[in-house]
């Protein structure tokens, strides 16, 4: 398959209402600009999407929201996880159905599937759809890790594209890269490790700060593509803090909140995710005053 995802790659959040609604405004208007900071694509109904809390007719309204207002800009890759691969595959379909260019799929969690039942999973996803598929690991999350094993294997499916890797170890990172094909996207999910895992040879990021930062991000990506080693790293490392301040709320309402503070309305997190304190708000905003990001 003639399609190789690569670079910055904002793993959006859903903005809401007061009242739990899609804020549709807000989400074209969040779209629009991600695109205007660089980015390289854009990944809706993801773990920072909050896909675990919505329905599937708020997760197709998300999904053509930003397929609509992107105009095909840049390649829209819609998160289409589940824990039955029944409900994969009819997420998948519906996201093909949206206009969606590729889907994203979490491993199954909950559930520990071994590595065989893992494999059929996959490979029967990736044969009920025309899209590239990225497999996604994200152990902390799920309980479950895709091995470097299996992602050998995985990679030989012709619409298996690539991996989005959030488990935050290089280490299995570089062997995804090293024991694949260069035309197999290895991603960053770990914001991080984008540096580190372009270092290895990966081809860029799936990345949730960057729903605040965009040009910080693209800036990493595009610094190191030049050979400009120094000022990428140096963009990697005034990203951090803001990486770090994840711990300020509980997932995924911190991206929310920083968003809300630079003047998009992404709403709170759904419940029963709340808020983040008042005293978290503010250390929040100095480190977007720090970033430049806010004044």
């Amino acid at each position: 398959m003639n399609f190789q995802p690569k670079g910055i790659i904002p793993a959006m959040v859903t903005p809401v209402t007061m009242d739990g609604k899609i804020n549709v405004e807000a989400l074209r208007k969040l779209t629009n600009y991600l695109i205007e900071g660089g980015v390289h694509g854009l990944f809706p109904v993801g773990s920072q999407g909050e896909f675990y809390a919505l329905t599937v007719e708020e997760k197709k309204r998300v999904i053509e929201v930003v397929v609509e207002e992107t105009r095909g800009r840049v390649p829209v890759y819609a998160g289409t996880g589940a824990i039955t691969t029944r409900e994969a595959i009819a997420l998948t379909k519906m996201a093909e159905a949206a206009g969606a260019n590729a889907v994203s799929v979490l491993t199954p969690f909950f559930i520990h599937p071994n590595e065989s039942e893992l494999f059929e999973f996959y490979s029967a996803i990736a044969n009920a759809t025309r899209l590239p598929v990225l497999l996604y690991n994200n152990p902390g999350r799920t309980g479950v890790s895709i091995s470097a094993n299996f992602v050998v294997r995985a990679s030989k499916i012709e619409n298996i594209v690539g991996i989005k890797d959030s488990s935050g170890d290089l280490t299995l990172t570089a062997e995804y890269i090293r024991r694949t094909d260069q035309k197999f996207s290895v991603l960053a999910g770990r914001d991080t490790l984008i540096y580190g895992t372009l270092c290895y040879g990966g081809k860029g990021a799936i990345a949730a700060t960057a729903n605040v930062a965009p040009k910080v991000i693209v800036e990493i990506y595009e610094a190191f593509q030049a050979g400009d080693l120094k000022r990428s790293l140096e963009a990697q490392f005034r990203l951090a803090p803001l990486r770090l301040a994840f711990d300020l709320g509980t997932f995924p309402v911190v991206i929310k909140e920083a968003l809300n503070l630079i003047g998009i309305d992404a709403g709170v997190g759904i419940p029963p995710v709340g808020g983040i304190k008042p005293e978290a708000k503010e250390e929040l905003k100095g480190i977007l005053k720090n970033m430049g990001l806010l004044k």
